[in-house]
């Protein structure tokens, strides 16, 4: 278990690896606004988890285990986000920051609940096969066809 600010961390990692391939440290320090001490503090935890793979000045690589954690994330805050926004009806940026806050603190198994329902009252997929957020096979089946909508940024 990784702490909320790791997994942002992963989060960015994952993000940026998927837009530029090959990532820095200064990449992610410019994405998140923060200094490179602090990036540098972050991927030797996060390299102690073996959620990814870093040699000094080398190239930033998520391990499969990182690449799982980082769309578990992605997934939780997306359904956060929808819930927010399309059954709530919040404006896009309040739910986006909101998203951010909830997704922190909520458990596991209430994000399988919440998203169970976001799909059924959205009507975006049958989710009786007891979708689980850990298990990449369920997730799969619950993705949304327009997921390209929502922007991780």
């Amino acid at each position: 278990m990784i702490s909320k600010a790791l997994e942002e961390y992963l989060k960015t990692i994952y993000i940026l690896q998927k837009q530029n391939g090959n990532i820095r440290v200064t990449d992610i320090a410019l994405k998140m606004n923060c200094t490179k001490p602090s990036v540098n503090k972050a991927i030797k935890h996060l390299k102690d988890n073996q959620l990814l793979n870093y040699q000094s000045y080398g190239k930033i690589e998520l391990t499969q285990e990182g690449e799982n954690l980082a769309k578990k994330i992605l997934e939780a805050y997306d359904i956060v986000y929808l819930f927010l926004k399309d059954v709530l009806n919040l404006e896009s940026e309040e739910a986006k920051e909101e998203a951010e806050k909830i997704k922190s603190v909520i458990k596991d198994n209430t994000i399988n609940k919440l998203a169970k329902y976001v799909h059924k009252v959205l009507d975006l997929n049958n989710l009786d096969c007891d979708y689980d957020i850990n298990q990449e096979k369920c997730r799969c089946c619950a993705r949304r066809t327009s997921r390209k909508d929502i922007k991780h940024e």
